[in-house]
């Protein structure tokens, strides 16, 4: 199989690379849309820093990372809000990686380790400007739903109802 999904440690080299990545993505493509402008990299590196993302560690949380041919490529996050729910958070995949598969890959093993913290639904923001990101949880199964968090620059909310590994649920 040419992709992996495993479990890593938020704080690795890996996961951290990852994250640098999926920020200045996101955060650029914001600044450009409505400023004309990359984000500015103090400011990088301050948020970089601020959101560590040690809310993905275990037990409540997960942060996994896909590999494609051993290589890292991209990475996704859970992390328990409630008994029953569990939010989805960093998605992404480097850009050389996408449009192989590895999206949808990442997010059912996202599902699969929110299920093992004990979630039955999986919620998720996004932006409007993240159509790429719309689509995916579109065509997974997430429905777009009304706010479930203040988040500033969140846009769109969705949510998935998750079934038992057995299929029952």
């Amino acid at each position: 199989m040419t992709w992996t999904v495993a479990p890593e440690p938020f704080d690795s080299p890996i996961a951290v690379a990852l994250w640098r990545a999926y920020y200045t993505e996101v955060s650029d493509r914001w600044y450009l849309l409505h400023e004309g402008r990359p984000t500015d990299p103090g400011e990088l590196d301050r948020e970089v820093a601020t959101h560590s993302g040690a809310e993905l560690a275990p037990p409540g949380g997960r942060l996994l990372v896909a590999r494609h041919k051993g290589e890292p490529a991209g990475s996704a996050g859970v992390r328990l809000l409630d008994a029953t729910t569990a939010e989805l958070t960093r998605v992404f995949l480097y850009e050389r990686m996408r449009g192989r598969g590895g999206a949808a890959l990442l997010v059912a093993a996202a599902e699969d380790a929110a299920r093992v913290l004990g979630a039955r639904h999986l919620v998720l923001d996004t932006r409007a400007d993240l159509v790429e990101a719309r689509a995916l949880y579109a065509r997974l199964g997430y429905t777009e739903t009304g706010p479930h968090n203040d988040d500033k620059y969140a846009e769109h909310w969705f949510r998935k109802t998750l079934r038992s590994s057995d299929g029952l649920g």
